[in-house]
């Protein structure tokens, strides 16, 4: 079978496999966020955090939830890493140094899980399993609640009445996260992925001499890791690691759980409106840009001249023998695609056009289909922005959902597109005009430019894949990228929440004649533009110099 046709085939297996998740997965947690019973378990931990989950929450005690429990939680991960090494479990290790501390507590609670130490060599059993496992469940969890609260400012009119930020946590955390989460990691351990708590033991290599490995609970880490769109991973390499990911069935399971909730979310959208059309619109724009820019990736990857790129089937740099450049391709897609992060393969090894796509897949705000919850609300973002320019070209006030879209909605929606791209961009000049940055950078030129935009845009989109090549342990890309995650994850849910309040204290607007069908093709196309006009092109000046003149020029 060929390279390309075996890609081929995966990616059609995929989207079966999506298919089929698809309408009973939406339809469950439409019921979960829809219900007023509470699970006994569920019974137990409001009581133990004191929490009322019947009151409802405008946005500014919703938001002050969000904030107050993921401040928690980067207090708790940070002091964590700090006293490792008198944690029992610890393999060894040492306490982490203050800024990489800082660093990883920001990006395991803004679920970014960019890394800039070796897993391996770095954290014990506590820390990966208490810590940063932790919260790879409950800042998933806290996405979708956000996600939740905006689609029903949509549903709701004349109350400014949200739900309650905590029950929608712990039910995202032990309703659908947490049980999904225990059959994939079931999955992976059939499929060959380690799961023990097992201490540092020399393995033999064939050139003779020996290599320390440890090992940990890895599939159950690995399974939340994808399916809350996290990414960080138990060891260095990642996914391309065979304790994470052994082999061709578990990359594709890995890159089905990374993409089932964010997809069947539109569907809970829809039900929670009332019109499953309008999710279906949302779908069939993430699914567009999903198969568009996974076509171009497999077609710069295979589309090569040369001897070598002839007898390899394709760009094989940086890429495992057991996964292809097809199985790379998708995969490297729908984790930038996405706010997730795992690597199966070094995107710094990718084509320069390739490289481009991982990056550009990140800067249109990881809407197709986004992270767990970010990428709904995201989308819905920018569903109003299309309806707001729609209206500008008719003349006409602009609607979406019966709901107005005013000067007030459109500040906030403003607002929330500007931020990524002002911190990846200013983060990025500030450290090609600084001395001590570029020393990181292991290569100049167009592709040492890539290094530093990739991971300013990582961080500030809460993606958390590298680019690879760039020493990102030092204290200024610790701090910095720190910064750029939290200010980068929560600082956008301010104004999704500001904009669920405010859409939630609006009456409904009848359709009339001249309301812009928001469920049909025509407005899935306008959508399509506006998320590559308006924020594509936001980047475009600084892809030119990296990616745009790497590829040009090879």
């Amino acid at each position: 079978m060929s390279p390309v046709l075996a890609g081929v085939l995966q990616m059609l297996a995929l989207i079966a496999a999506l298919a089929l998740a698809y309408r009973p997965l939406g339809d469950f947690m439409a019921g979960v966020y829809s219900s007023d019973k509470h699970l006994r378990v569920e019974k137990w931990i409001y009581k133990a955090i004191g929490a009322n989950p019947s009151t409802e929450m405008r946005w500014p005690a919703y938001l002050r939830g969000v904030l107050a429990f993921s401040a928690a939680g980067v207090l708790f991960l940070y002091v964590m890493q700090r006293i490792q090494g008198s944690l029992p479990g610890s393999l060894g290790f040492s306490a982490i140094d203050p800024d990489q501390a800082f660093n990883t507590a920001a990006s395991f609670v803004s679920n970014t899980n960019w890394q800039s130490y070796y897993g391996e060599q770095a954290m014990g059993h506590v820390v990966q399993t208490g810590g940063l496992a932790v919260q790879n469940f409950v800042s998933a969890a806290v996405g979708l609640a956000v996600a939740v609260a905006l689609v029903r400012g949509f549903a709701r009119s004349r109350t400014g009445e949200l739900g309650n930020f905590w029950a929608d946590l712990v039910r995202g955390t032990v309703r659908i996260l947490l049980p999904i989460a225990v059959i994939g990691a079931i999955v992976l351990v059939a499929c060959g992925a380690i799961q023990n708590f097992s201490g540092i033991h020399g393995v033999g290599q064939f050139t003779g001499g020996s290599q320390q490995w440890n090992g940990g609970a890895v599939a159950s880490q690995e399974a939340i890791k994808e399916l809350g769109t996290n990414g960080g991973g138990y060891f260095n390499a990642n996914s391309s690691h065979p304790f994470e990911n052994p082999n061709g069935i578990s990359n594709l399971f890995e890159i089905f759980l990374i993409l089932v909730i964010p997809f069947a979310l539109t569907r809970t959208f829809g039900k929670m409106v009332g019109s499953v059309k309008q999710g279906y619109a949302i779908l069939a724009t993430m699914v567009t840009i999903w198969i568009g820019f996974t076509a171009l990736m497999m077609w710069t990857e295979f589309h090569h001249g040369g001897p070598a790129f002839n007898i390899a089937g394709g760009a094989m740099e940086g890429k495992e023998t057991r996964f292809g450049v097809g199985g790379s391709s998708i995969f490297a897609v729908a984790t930038t695609l996405t706010s997730t992060g795992a690597v199966n393969s070094f995107h710094s090894s990718f084509t320069g056009f390739g490289g481009g796509i991982t990056m550009l897949g990140m800067q249109l705000g990881e809407i197709a289909p986004g992270g767990v919850g970010s990428g709904l609300y995201g989308m819905l973002i920018m569903a109003i922005i299309a309806v707001f320019i729609a209206g500008l070209m008719v003349g006409r006030t602009p609607e979406y959902l019966g709901k107005k879209i005013g000067t007030r909605e459109i500040k906030f929606a403003a607002c929330y597109i500007l931020i990524t791209p002002a911190l990846a961009l200013c983060f990025t000049a500030a450290a090609m005009a600084l001395p001590t940055p570029m020393t990181s950078m292991t290569n100049s030129g167009a592709h040492g430019f890539s290094e530093i935009l990739y991971a300013y845009t990582s961080g500030a989109n809460n993606n958390g894949s590298a680019f690879a090549g760039l020493n990102a342990d030092t204290q200024w890309f610790n701090t910095t990228i720190g910064l750029a995650m939290l200010l980068g994850r929560f600082l956008p849910m301010v104004f999704v929440l500001a904009l669920a309040g405010s859409l939630a204290e609006q009456k409904p607007i009848p359709a009339t004649a001249g309301t812009l069908g928001t469920h049909k093709p025509l407005f899935t196309g306008l959508l399509v533009g506006t998320i590559i006009i308006v924020t594509g092109l936001t980047y475009f000046p600084a892809l030119a110099l990296g990616p745009l003149a790497e590829g040009l020029g090879s």
